[in-house]
């Protein structure tokens, strides 16, 4: 028997860090497509550009050149493409709060690189026009984040602009006019990723292993995780494998980082 673990994206931001396992199985269209746009880096130096508190809050649309320099600018994020809508595909995952669904105009098919988390229950947009919003992940820990942007006094301040900036959230009282960037709520997204099947001694746990450093192989038991490390190995830049004889505990995700 085998089973692929479902990929954890970690969405890094002043407010601590929000982890979300994705659908891999359930919406394969989606999760891909999220993928690429953070293992291409696109979804570095982004940040929030709208936030309706209790509805949701909204990425993958603009990110920030030269982040903390003079000449620091908006910048589109670029898209790669428009995909499938998967809402009615395969299990229907509701947008219900903590989840997270693909944003896209009044035409089915038309999401590409932005995103938003549901900060409610908005099941009305599993059936909305055109046929729904597509769920492709939902929250496993950060709800101490996420919280902050359900209701007004938490720390995130909103701001009116012109499109596409009508409902910014920002983290400071001062308002906001692009020359002082650092007041947007940045995010930037990682995976933390490593395939796990199911063996008789334990988990085998494998991944493409970065060269010549140390690859430190890590676990956890809990929700927001607390890492413990299981092995230290030195990454050839091949597919690596080991074996978790300890894995009794069902939820148990894992992650490979590099030690500096």
């Amino acid at each position: 028997m085998s089973a692929s673990a479902g990929t954890l994206a970690e969405f890094h931001t002043v407010f601590g860090d929000i982890g979300v396992e994705l659908f891999d199985q359930e919406k394969p269209v989606s999760v891909e497509n999220f993928k690429k746009y953070v293992e291409g880096g696109l979804y570095q130096n982004m940040f929030f550009h709208r936030w309706i508190s209790g509805f949701v809050v909204q990425g993958g649309g603009f990110s920030i050149k030269n982040r903390g320099a003079t000449n620091a600018a908006i910048a589109d994020v670029p898209t790669l493409g428009n995909i499938t809508n998967e809402t009615h595909f395969g299990p229907l995952e509701s947008n219900q709060y903590g989840t997270i669904a693909m944003a896209r105009s009044t035409d089915a098919n038309s999401a590409s690189s932005q995103f938003y988390f549901n900060l409610g229950d908005n099941s009305s947009l599993d059936t909305a026009a055109n046929g729904g919003y597509a769920v492709f992940g939902k929250m496993v820990y950060g709800s101490n984040v996420l919280n902050r942007f359900v209701a007004t006094g938490k720390g995130v301040f909103h701001y009116t602009f012109n499109s596409p900036f009508e409902d910014l959230p920002a983290i400071s009282t001062n308002t906001p006019n692009f020359n002082n960037l650092q007041e947007l709520v940045f995010v930037d997204v990682s995976l933390l990723t490593a395939q796990i099947h199911l063996t008789r001694g334990g988990r085998l746990i494998s991944w493409n292993s970065a060269t010549g450093i140390v690859n430190r192989v890590e676990f956890s038991t809990n929700a927001p995780p607390q890492w413990q490390t299981l092995t230290n190995v030195d990454g050839t830049g091949s597919t690596m494998q080991i074996v978790d004889i300890a894995a009794t505990n069902q939820f148990r995700f894992y992650r490979v980082t590099v030690a500096h």
